[in-house]
């Protein structure tokens, strides 16, 4: 296990939801970097899930760009969780 595939898969949830809004509004690839501020092979990677260049705070700005809400919560890990980890879990 990578050292950090927690953090990599919360990236691609956070990054499929984003993808998701993208579709739902039936954005076009220049609309939607035009809206989220960025150039659009940037969104052709981001719909491709390459990840690389983009930061979590780059991913929720996105988010936020796309008018969600985020919300952080830190807790004590669950006796049957065992490990902590980082989960990602959207609402409609």
């Amino acid at each position: 296990k990578l050292p950090d595939a927690d953090e990599l898969h919360a990236k691609a949830q956070i990054a499929y939801q984003i993808c998701r809004i993208l579709e739902e509004r039936k954005l076009t690839q220049k609309a939607a970097a035009q809206l989220l501020g960025i150039d659009q092979p940037k969104i052709s990677a981001l719909l491709r899930g390459k990840l690389e260049g983009f930061s979590s705070d780059r991913l929720f700005r996105f988010l936020n760009a796309l008018d969600r809400d985020i919300e952080i919560v830190i807790k004590p890990i669950g006796k049957r969780r065992g490990l902590p980890g980082i989960r990602v879990l959207a609402l409609a």
